[in-house]
């Protein structure tokens, strides 16, 4: 499973909305309409996205390589897939018909995502040196891009630049306001420009069940259980008993568990939670297609993830697994990261 490019192109796909941009428009010539049209019915189901891809990059060819809509879905399907050489040409190509520096500095910005993706999965230098130059022609073109700004710091933290990297961040937050959830993200790299190259989940924000907001760097320093399930889940159901098990006998520790439903009916699922007494934290993404579910990419459940005290993932398992000898051995270290208390405290 391509978990860190997914994660990295959910973070970052979308976040040049800090240059404002209109809704690019579908293809003009008539055969490339009803191409266009059968490539977004396909995206409706996960195992057509491949077909949709051809489709889109073939209605872009029939449009004479200018269809700005085709371009953008052959990007965010070639970044999901791992279809580089298709997400790049769509890139190349909304370069060239760039003319403002809005539209210019937008190209090349989507061009690094697409390296930056590309590199996090190949785990090559010279793709993260690319991404960089591609950066660089952005902020040349639009000096104010904090997102640029941060996605430049991940390609030069990605090949060991670390300082460079920390500027680039720090250039992020003075630019961004407090409340941007990306800064937390921004500050830990800071510190920590290590953690760039690690298996880091993305700071993700949610409101539980009671009503508590929880986001994934607001849990730092404490181990992390991503438990996705379902209440027509007949395995999920068989799996409960081990995950109230879990969330009972590390009540105590430095551990979260988080349920996220996949079901589609809230008022099924609360009566469920009550009635099984599920009482760690309970998140409601309605199905498979909820924003928590693509961004992990779940396709099947149950499903766990398991992350450290850092963030950063460690295990995944689809069904029911042991987890309690991981699980253990991470609070462990959590507690060890933890700064010590005086005595009075303890």
């Amino acid at each position: 499973m391509r978990i860190i490019p997914a994660f990295f192109s959910l973070a970052l796909f979308s976040a040049a909305s800090a240059l404002p941009q209109e809704k690019p428009e579908g293809p003009t010539e008539e055969k490339a309409r009803k191409t266009y049209a059968n490539a977004l019915e396909e995206t409706k189901s996960r195992s057509k996205l491949l077909f949709a891809l051809d489709d889109f990059k073939k209605a872009d060819k029939q449009d004479g390589g200018h269809c700005k809509a085709c371009q953008r879905q052959m990007i965010k399907y070639g970044i999901e897939l791992g279809e580089w050489k298709t997400a790049e040409l769509a890139a190349a190509e909304m370069i060239v018909d760039a003319k403002e520096p809005k539209d210019i500095a937008l190209a090349h910005y989507q061009y690094a995502v697409i390296l930056v993706n590309e590199g996090k999965e190949k785990h090559k230098d010279e793709i993260f040196s690319r991404a960089h130059d591609e950066i660089g022609k952005a902020l040349a073109a639009a000096a104010n891009f904090p997102d640029a700004f941060f996605l430049d710091g991940v390609a030069l933290a990605s090949t060991n630049q670390d300082d460079a990297a920390k500027a680039r961040f720090e250039q992020f937050i003075k630019a961004r306001p407090a409340d941007d959830p990306q800064r937390q993200r921004a500050e830990r790299f800071i510190v920590r420009p290590e953690l760039v190259r690690a298996r880091m989940v993305p700071n993700f924000t949610v409101t539980t069940m009671d009503g508590r907001k929880i986001s994934m760097d607001d849990l730092q320093g404490k181990v992390v259980l991503l438990d996705f399930w379902a209440t027509w889940c007949g395995p999920c159901r068989e799996a409960l008993p081990h995950i109230q098990q879990v969330a009972k006998k590390f009540k105590d520790e430095p551990l979260v568990v988080l349920s996220v439903s996949l079901d589609t009916n809230e008022h099924d699922w609360r009566e469920f939670i009550e009635k099984h007494e599920m009482t760690w934290p309970q998140y409601y993404d309605g199905g498979f297609t909820g924003p928590i579910a693509k961004m992990f990419g779940v396709r099947a459940i149950p499903h766990t993830f398991t992350v450290d005290a850092d963030g950063v993932l460690q295990e995944e398992h689809v069904g029911d697994a042991s987890i309690e000898g991981k699980l253990k051995k991470l609070i462990a270290r959590a507690h060890d990261l933890q700064p010590a208390q005086p005595a009075a405290a303890k």
